[in-house]
């Protein structure tokens, strides 16, 4: 990372968390980092942008903490328990502002949805770092599903003032544990659905019609 992003970066997060989402301005952000105006819009057009980057340098760092090699003995939700819990870990030092920021999309939803792809690319981070796909139909339910439940323990990680953010994994545990039973249901549907279509019997093909009489 070049020194003038990480500015720009560390400048954006501050003000957030000083200012709120709403407030800050990409000059402001300019005038905080040091750094031109020119050059900083020619590297991020938009405040969206540039919480993009850093939410990038946060799968980055997640991906770091990835062992080579999986325990056989874990489970999937073992996984994703211990990635989620290295976001959140890595988060820590930025809650002020990724609270401010949680406030101040709840009501700009064209900023929440400018950075709907960067989430759902830290869900798919998730996803690939614990041994599961996040590629195709599969894949983008399991995304919006593991959203749905980050939404929620954000709630719980941005109150949790414990050494340990031992109520963020009581919180996430629980909610995983609910997903897990949730996809084994999938799973058992998409199964049954499956095994009739196989056991069914090929269509006839339609008899030609006799022609008609002059």
């Amino acid at each position: 990372m070049s020194d003038q992003r990480a500015a720009i970066i560390a400048a954006t997060l501050q003000l957030i968390a000083k200012r709120g989402w709403r407030d800050v301005t990409l000059r402001a952000i300019a005038t905080e980092a040091a750094v031109p105006f020119a050059a900083l819009y020619g590297q991020f057009p938009t405040k969206a942008a540039i919480v993009s980057a850093f939410l990038a340098d946060i799968d980055r760092q997640v991906l770091d903490g990835v062992e080579e090699a999986q325990d056989p003995d874990e489970t999937v939700r073992d996984r994703l328990f211990d990635t989620m819990m290295r976001r959140y870990d890595l988060l820590r030092p930025h809650r002020e502002a990724v609270a401010a920021l949680a406030e101040g999309l709840a009501r700009d939803p064209l900023a929440a949805l400018a950075l709907r792809p960067a989430l759902m690319r830290a869900m798919a981070v998730i996803l690939e770092a614990s041994g599961l796909t996040a590629e195709g139909v599969v894949g983008a339910v399991r995304q919006k599903s593991l959203a749905a439940l980050h939404v929620v323990v954000l709630r719980t990680w941005l109150r949790d003032d414990s050494a340990d953010l031992g109520k963020t994994m009581v919180t996430l545990d629980s909610r995983l544990k609910t997903l897990e039973g949730w996809a084994q249901r999938f799973d058992k549907i998409a199964k049954n659905i499956s095994s009739r279509r196989r056991r069914q019997p090929p269509e006839a093909p339609p008899a030609e019609a006799e022609p008609s009489p002059p």
